[in-house]
């Protein structure tokens, strides 16, 4: 079995001027995940709704669950998007000056979905007459106004994400600019010409990993495992650097894997940025654990967004050999074949 971060970042295509993924055959991906979240904010945050009956105003995202990703896949541009959002509103009954509350949860913006198939739920926060008036004016004249700002988020997606995702072909160089073909090609193998140039980021290509785990044991049980140092020093059998916070740092395997804390709820979502020693020095991905506790067991989810292409094979097998394995062994979580 590999140990952490065994590949061959050397891996390259020669064949393009630039040195990569020629004729934009192979698998090439960008993280649209914070771009979503901000794009999602700033099309939603501050929408008004008003007419005889009533105003109200969409005032904060409360939450947003999910991922965006962009790829390209011999020449065919392939979006993927999945959000859980909730939202906070404020309105008001037309000449009554009481405050109601509520959210609006939009729980499938999918590319699986049409715009028109995509659920918004209305909710009040304190039931009364008024209330539910205003919850009814929002159902009726303001889901409309919010499927116009989601398909404005897709038509955004594509649009941004499609700008340097499909690569000039080999054969679309013209022979009025021979001279950046071989120029490229020498500082791809010139040591000295080249070093910037093949630490680019441009360089890397990158992949999602999902997977999926079964343990023996609750939803909490399993977050605390995966965030209390002492029990991470436990399956991994080493003393570790973690600390448990929102921008918290840890490092593991004595350094070979290091990351920082994004998101923490307990018993159910953790969110940090992580990668291997020998990656790129500026390349992280982000992890997201589900976790969704059953009857007599727990169901994890973990996706792994930014990996190296060249890397996905060894790093799936070594969050297998070095997370899942040893947490089933070591608390019992687990029937180990």
């Amino acid at each position: 079995m590999a140990k952490w971060g065994e590949g061959d970042p050397r891996w390259i295509v020669e064949e393009r001027p630039d040195g990569t993924n020629v004729n934009n055959w192979h698998w090439t991906e960008k993280n649209a995940c914070q771009w979503s979240k901000d794009k999602l904010n700033s099309l939603l945050v501050g929408m008004k709704l008003e007419n005889d009956v009533a105003k109200c105003e969409i005032l904060k995202i409360e939450s947003c669950e999910g991922e965006a990703v962009a790829n390209n896949r011999k020449g065919k541009l392939i979006f993927f998007y999945e959000w859980n959002l909730t939202l906070n509103w404020k309105g008001y009954l037309s000449g009554a000056t009481k405050e109601i509350e509520g959210t609006i949860n939009i729980p499938n913006l999918s590319e699986e979905n049409s715009v028109s198939e995509i659920e918004i739920n209305i909710s009040v926060k304190e039931s009364s007459n008024e209330a539910t008036v205003v919850k009814d004016f929002i159902y009726h004249q303001g889901r409309s106004k919010i499927r116009d700002q989601l398909e404005q988020y897709i038509k955004d997606l594509k649009e941004e994400f499609s700008k340097g995702m499909i690569l000039p072909k080999k054969d679309k160089v013209t022979s009025s600019k021979p001279s950046l073909f071989k120029e490229s090609i020498q500082s791809v193998h010139n040591p000295e010409n080249g070093a910037k140039s093949d630490k680019s980021k441009s360089k890397i290509d990158t992949t999602t990993i999902v997977m999926d785990v079964v343990f023996q044991c609750s939803g909490d049980d399993i977050y605390n495992v995966l965030t209390t140092p002492n029990l991470v020093s436990a399956f991994t059998n080493q003393s570790v650097e973690f600390q448990a916070i929102k921008g918290g740092k840890f490092q593991l395997f004595d350094g070979n894997i290091t990351g920082e804390f994004i998101e923490l709820n307990p018993g159910k979502k953790i969110v940090q940025n992580w990668r291997t020693k020998q990656w790129p020095d500026w390349l992280y991905s982000t992890v997201t654990v589900i976790i969704n506790q059953q009857d007599d067991h727990t169901k994890v989810k973990i996706t792994v967004v930014g990996v190296p292409k060249y890397d996905e094979a060894v790093t799936r097998q070594n969050w297998d050999r070095y997370y899942f394995t040893p947490i089933k062994r070591t608390f019992g979580y687990g029937i180990l074949l």
